[in-house]
């Protein structure tokens, strides 16, 4: 790895680590502040909305402005919504810093973007498996030192250290991305200011249909699986943690640890399984990494005891390892270098992960298509499980059936790959 694919793991490394720590615990701090598995939901479903009026603005602004300084800007950003959380006092404190985090996420076109140019077509699922690897290890033994942390000090207070240390950590990715991410293009259109503000939403939404239109086939399938993801993700991932807890009776400290071994497993396999993706083809990979998927994650809801979670997630880690880097590099293939701003915020990055334990979902995978089946999911997801926690672990497996049919059917590697 080098130049900005090196900075982008570095930043990511600090990211996944503070990350980590707090984010796979935030539905149980939600509850310590007087929430119920319905207001964890509509917490979730808060999140996304900030990015139905962001994303296509931002996917612009990645295709016309400095992309280094929109990804510093959000580092900034975020390291002091953060802070909201460290002071709250009830679960809407909570609700209103996952608000105005959605606002923040005008970065991810132009870090996908950025990324996506900074990788050669033949070495994008290794590049990315690698990518993920290194930023991902830095997070291994962070739920696990977080579950002993809550433990010890208990889930009200740990929490609000553990924000502390994260915003910390974005202040400082922040400037990492400031000082070292170079520009991938010769040329730079400026011509965007509070001045033209106006034209330049005008510019940015009505580009979206020839945008759309200029997709091949099989991205737009592929689009559908991604949107699918997310919708999964919304419905179960804030609960995995909640289900371990109140129903399988596991610890904040055991949560951790199998979060922990789940994120070795997934390191240790994730390198070759890009280089896998790279020589036998992307669709293949996500086909059968969403049909063993669901299987894995249906087998959640029939299982107890610390070792049968454990196995259960180490399953997930595999199907993540493969399908992250098959999706994300097959969307680099397929979408046009002119228009990767604009399409990567319409639909993400590609890099999907299905039974994601960290409540919920959202970083540089998520797109303005995906914002509202997300909210949709997410509201509903937790009155559902209020209503019979069983039911995430029968629904998110037949999406995935779903999404198996559509990537069958409708997706295809290109014979001749985007640069």
């Amino acid at each position: 790895m080098r130049g900005n694919v090196l900075v982008l793991s570095i930043s990511g490394a600090l990211g996944m680590f503070s990350r980590g720590m707090v984010f796979p615990y935030v539905p149980l701090y939600i509850m310590t502040l007087g929430g119920q598995p319905a207001e964890v939901g509509i917490v979730y479903a808060l999140g996304p909305l900030g990015g139905l009026l962001i994303f296509p603005i931002a996917g612009y602004l990645a295709d016309h402005l400095n992309r280094a300084k929109l990804i510093a800007a959000a580092g900034f950003a975020a390291s002091f919504i953060i802070l909201i959380n460290v002071f709250a006092q009830s679960w809407e404190w909570v609700a209103v810093s996952r608000f105005l985090w959605g606002f923040i996420v005008f970065h991810f076109p132009a870090q996908s973007a950025i990324l996506a140019d900074s990788l050669p077509p033949e070495n994008r699922g290794r590049g990315l498996a690698t990518m993920n690897t290194v930023s991902g290890s830095a997070g291994i033994l962070s739920p696990y030192v977080a579950g002993l942390a809550l433990d010890y000090y208990g889930v009200d207070f740990g929490m609000r250290i553990l924000y502390s240390v994260m915003s910390v950590a974005y202040f400082g990715t922040a400037l990492i991305n400031l000082w070292f991410i170079r520009e991938t293009r010769d040329a730079i259109d400026n011509d965007i200011s509070l001045s033209n503000a106006s034209e330049t939403l005008q510019n940015a939404y009505s580009g979206i249909p020839d945008m759309l239109r200029r997709l091949p086939r099989s991205m737009k399938g592929l689009a559908a699986i991604i949107i699918l993801a997310f919708v999964a993700n919304g419905i179960s991932g804030p609960f995995w943690v909640v289900y371990a807890k109140e129903i399988l009776d596991l610890s904040s400290s055991q949560w951790g640890l199998i979060l922990l071994i789940e994120s070795i497993v997934r390191s240790l396999i994730g390198i070759p399984a890009g280089f896998v993706v790279d020589r036998f083809g992307r669709t293949r990979f996500i086909i059968l990494s969403l049909l063993l998927g669901g299987a894995a994650i249906y087998s959640f809801g029939l299982i107890s005891g610390f070792v049968a979670v454990l196995v259960v997630r180490c399953l997930v880690a595999i199907v993540t390892a493969f399908i992250s880097p098959a999706c994300g590099a097959l969307v680099a293939d397929l979408v046009p270098r002119d228009i990767r701003g604009r399409t990567m915020a319409a639909i993400g990055r590609g890099t999907v992960r299905f039974g994601a334990a960290s409540g919920g979902t959202g970083g540089p995978g998520m797109g303005f298509l995906i914002t509202i089946p997300l909210i949709v999911a997410s509201f509903c997801g937790g009155i559902l499980f209020e209503s019979d926690p069983m039911s995430p672990w029968v629904l998110v497996p037949g999406i995935m059936t779903i999404a198996a049919f559509i990537a069958i059917f409708f997706v295809k590697d290109p014979k001749d790959a985007e640069i």
